[in-house]
């Protein structure tokens, strides 16, 4: 079975290089174009030097979990992880469409939940959709499904969204206070998403077939590619593991697991270790926003978003907060979003923030450019000659949103303070 695995390397290059090795396009104009205006917010003066210092000192964590989890997760996909995980459930299925959906959903659930949303985006998005031609999977119920869970999926865990990271912080809860806050709200979330996806998506009339194809498994071949499947593996294993225990240190332990996994291919595939890693376009995106919303809201954003979400501290508050928080996403992206919502809600208002977030999180799905996960799936979508329709992804993206968010923050509600 060396040649399927063989072939899927050679894929698998080609998708560890794409955050970072295409040329540069629209989007990254855009990127560049934010951190300049940023860096001359700072040197005009209109964003103080000390609240941009202040601003970077707080994302610092954040973008080394970022550039290590995205490392992580390339080196993975290089090594076949991915694509052993895909086919294997693909097989578990025989050609059963239900029992493929559920384990198409458990598995793009659980990767946003435990390496984030970005991973679901940039590396399970192409693993399905080249499964979609040997299997004779319509390509599209997969599209949704990573496109869609990599939002509504990621609300449980610190690591499974930057939005969370900051918020964990705010209302100063460490991973396992995290989760228990935000275990119903996620559940709710994913059981709503599976409804909307099966009923728009993955039924028979919907996807086209009775059936589909089993694939055969994909097996890595003995020596150097098992050496590396195996470590790699490992490696995302330890990160995995390292979740509830590391507390704020989560960069720290993603930066470890990304460490093993280099090691592993210097030793054995030197070849695969190039800058184009390092995801330089998220992270000046990041470094971007948080010079450029700090700014708008010393100039008048801030009131905008006081005015929007108010400083309620019970249920309508934080349903506010939750609205405001979907129809910006949509406006602009999830994270300007959340990061200037974040500015004007109280510090006691723990609810209230936590609807914020979801509302961000959950909401970020109605239009193309509301998450930089939904930017990339799209993206892949279009590189493979997957259609997507916009009034359809539109107009049933604006039903989830709607629903999962106002279900999520009563779940959030019920679970109490």
């Amino acid at each position: 079975m060396g040649g399927p695995a063989a072939r899927l390397s050679g894929k698998a290059e080609a998708a560890a290089e794409s955050p970072g090795a295409r040329r540069v396009g629209v989007l990254d104009r855009i990127r560049l174009a934010l951190l300049a205006i940023g860096l001359l917010c700072v040197a005009t003066g209109l964003l103080p030097r000390a609240e941009a210092a202040a601003n970077l000192r707080r994302i610092g964590p954040l973008l080394l979990f970022l550039a290590s989890v995205m490392v992580l997760a390339q080196l993975a996909r290089r090594a076949l992880v991915f694509d052993v995980v895909a086919h294997r459930l693909a097989i578990v299925g025989r050609g059963d469409y239900a029992i493929l959906f559920v384990l198409c959903v458990l598995f793009a659930a659980t990767t946003t939940m435990v390496l984030n949303l970005d991973t679901t985006a940039v590396l399970l998005t192409p693993v399905l959709l080249a499964l979609a031609g040997p299997a004779r999977i319509a390509p599209l119920p997969l599209a949704m499904t990573t496109l869609w869970l990599a939002n509504t999926a990621s609300l449980v865990l610190p690591v499974s969204n930057l939005t969370n990271l900051l918020a964990a912080d705010r209302v100063d809860l460490d991973g396992a206070a995290f989760a228990t806050r935000m275990w119903l709200p996620q559940l709710v979330s994913v059981l709503v998403t599976m409804v909307f996806l099966w009923v728009w998506y993955w039924r028979r009339r919907q996807r086209g077939a009775d059936r589909y194809l089993p694939p055969e498994p994909i097996r890595p071949a003995p020596g150097r590619q098992r050496a590396l499947f195996r470590t790699t593996g490992a490696a995302c294993v330890l990160f995995i593991a390292a979740i509830p225990i590391v507390g704020d240190r989560i960069g720290l332990a993603a930066a470890a697991a990304a460490v093993i996994a280099v090691v592993a291919f210097a030793v054995f595939d030197r070849s695969a270790l190039r800058w184009s890693l390092i995801p330089w376009q998220l992270l000046i995106f990041v470094l971007g926003l948080f010079l450029v919303i700090p700014t708008l809201g010393r100039v008048g954003l801030d009131h905008l978003m006081g005015t929007l979400i108010g400083t309620d501290p019970g249920a309508f508050g934080s349903y506010r907060a939750a609205a405001a928080g979907v129809g910006l996403s949509n406006l602009v992206n999830n994270l300007p979003a959340y990061t200037a919502g974040e500015a004007v809600i109280p510090p006691g208002n723990r609810n209230q923030l936590l609807a914020l977030l979801i509302g961000t999180n959950i909401g970020s799905i109605a239009t193309p450019w509301a998450s930089l996960a939904t930017l990339l799936c799209l993206e892949f979508c279009r590189t493979h000659g997957v259609r997507v329709p916009r009034m359809r992804f539109i107009a049933t993206g604006c039903g989830l949103a709607v629903v999962a968010t106002a279900a999520a923050v009563g779940a959030l509600l019920a679970v109490g303070h």
